[in-house]
């Protein structure tokens, strides 16, 4: 999945870079946090921050076919996510990362019991790169989201 997170562009610059990336994209691309704007360009779904409309509100706007997926930092918050009708989590930051300064780690064990007790999957993010990513998926991550995993090369 390709995920457009542009908050430094205006809504209109939102709408026709995510248009564009819909029409380009060989991958599902999502919009962050805009179920209005994911609607009216077609693309795959919206990926919501845990500080959002509710999940549910979500899910009744975009319908049962497009792809919903909820940033988290707890396993509370990943549960309430999977029972309102989140296809999946992001969960983290499992490592520290300058992209969320002062926030901290949640470690991989952490992770491991999310990845434990939810039915849907769990995306680790925050640290990630390309070693990272491997302990991510072994401590049973389906997948993981990264900002700089081919920038650390």
């Amino acid at each position: 999945m390709l995920l457009l997170r542009a908050p430094e562009l205006s809504m209109r610059q939102v709408e026709m870079e995510l248009r564009r990336l819909v029409d380009a994209s060989p991958v599902p691309v999502l919009a962050h946090s805009r179920c209005d704007v994911a609607l009216a360009v077609g693309a795959a779904g919206v990926q919501l921050p845990e500080v959002d409309i509710p999940t549910v509100d979500a899910r009744t706007l975009l319908g049962p076919d497009r792809l919903l997926g909820r940033s988290v930092h707890s396993l509370a918050a990943a549960k309430r996510a999977e029972s309102e009708g989140a296809d999946y989590v992001v969960y983290g930051p499992v490592f520290p990362t300058a992209s969320h300064p002062g926030r901290a780690a949640v470690g991989l064990g952490a992770l491991r019991d999310v990845c434990l007790d939810l039915r849907i999957p769990v995306l680790a993010i925050g640290g990630v790169d390309d070693m990272r990513s491997q302990e991510c998926l072994a401590a049973g991550a389906q997948g993981f989201a990264a900002i700089g995993y081919f920038q650390r090369r």
